[in-house]
């Protein structure tokens, strides 16, 4: 409830509601009034040194119109200035283009010249260098058939020596051929290594056994045999092998065909009071030969105990040249006598020859003396012949004067 004047009013009367807010909204309106009155004042007191600036950027402007119309003069000189040097440089660019123009086309001409000469070189150059190329290829295409025809000739050396290696491979691959390729390379080696006389091949002993080959050696030791082993498979079962199953049984194969080969040849091939007391086992290949010496030394030993001596082609050589010497020496003990007897008849000879050689030059003494004779008597007979042919014209000397026979007068 509101009392004025005595009189009251409540709040929630729409009259007093209405009042209420236009006192309100007249309030308002009057402080809005006194703000803008105070924004007025204050807006006053800005514009006065505005408009002073804005007087003195009218003279600014004025003078710059002054300016600007000194300026359009400026750049009309200029432009005027620059049109006459235009002009000139102009004039200058297009007489240097001209001297250009013409000192390119002065070069032009020079150069096409030269380009003409050097084509002109480069093309018999080009044709020296194409006939000696063309020299040069005839000669590498007769090089290149020469060449061709050496390889074809050894392609067929090589298609030739695998036909023989597939031959030797079915050679090896059979027991008897392989004894037979055995068997003729130890002839071959044999035969290259002592005279024909000292050995017999295949040769029958009298147990009716057949050896490959017996050297006919003086006593002691006597004949001994060179019989030809090959235990091929039991050496490529070893060289094959994979595993250590393999290996071993290989091993254990080796072992066995070798045993068996020094047993045949000791039972076979040595006997008291015909052979020697041993005899030697060839192996044809340097590679079971290695082998045997390199992991079977029980092997070897087995041999030695049984008085077999293992060899392959390279130490059957050496042993064959051993007993070469030994041949060379029996044979000369054998012929001790004969060497005795020839020796007494060359020192006959040798005395008889000295003695003729001493009657010999008793005789070139002789004839010596004699042609020393001859050639005093022919001096002296060469002289008197000088005497009588110049006898008119020399002067005799007073000692001389007694022996010169005067000339009888002639008869009248």
């Amino acid at each position: 409830m509101i009392e004025i004047a005595g009189q009251t009013y409540a709040l929630d009367d729409p009259l007093v509601m209405v009042t209420i807010a236009g006192a309100l909204a007249l309030l308002v309106i009057i402080c809005l009034l006194i703000i803008a009155v105070r924004a007025t004042a204050r807006s006053a007191q800005v514009t006065a040194p505005l408009a002073q600036q804005i007087g003195v950027l009218g003279q600014h402007v004025q003078q710059l119109g002054a300016g600007q119309e000194q300026l359009r003069g400026g750049l009309q000189t200029v432009s005027d200035t620059q049109a006459t040097a235009q002009t000139q440089v102009i004039q200058t660019v297009e007489a240097r283009l001209a001297t250009v123009q013409q000192q390119m086309q002065d070069r032009l001409a020079d150069n096409a010249l030269r380009s003409a000469r050097s084509l002109s070189d480069l093309q018999e150059r080009m044709k020296e260098t194409l006939h000696g190329s063309s020299k040069q290829t005839t000669t590498s295409l007769t090089q290149l058939q020469e060449r061709l025809a050496a390889i074809d000739k050894a392609q067929d050396n090589i298609t030739k020596l695998s036909g023989d290696v597939l031959s030797l491979q079915d050679i090896l691959s059979n027991k008897q051929t392989r004894g037979a390729f055995g068997e003729i390379q130890l002839h071959d080696i044999v035969s290259k290594a002592l005279p024909k006389d000292s050995f017999a091949l295949q040769h029958t002993l009298s147990n009716g056994k057949r050896a490959d080959c017996l050297i006919h050696l003086p006593n002691p030791p006597g004949p001994i045999v060179i019989d030809s082993k090959f235990p091929l498979e039991a050496y490529e079962a070893l060289r094959v092998a994979d595993t250590d199953w393999e290996l071993k049984e290989a091993v254990a194969k080796m072992k066995v065909a070798v045993t068996k080969h020094i047993n045949d040849i000791s039972d076979k091939y040595i006997i008291d009071g015909e052979t020697a007391d041993g005899a030697l086992m060839f192996l044809p290949s340097e590679a079971v030969y290695a082998e045997l010496h390199a992991n079977f030394p029980d092997l070897v030993r087995k041999g030695f105990d049984a008085r077999v001596w293992i060899v392959s082609p390279t130490t059957c050589m050496a042993t064959l040249n051993t007993m070469r010497a030994i041949l060379k020496d029996a044979r000369m003990r054998e012929q001790a006598g004969a060497i005795r007897s020839e020796l007494s008849k060359l020192v006959a000879d040798v005395d008889r020859l000295g003695t003729r050689v001493g009657n010999l030059d008793r005789h070139f003494s002789q004839a010596s003396k004699d042609i020393e004779e001859i050639k005093i008597s022919a001096d002296k007979a060469g002289k008197r012949a000088h005497r009588l042919d110049n006898f008119d014209f020399e002067e005799l000397s007073p000692d001389e004067a007694g022996n010169v026979v005067p000339l009888a007068k002639p008869e009248s």
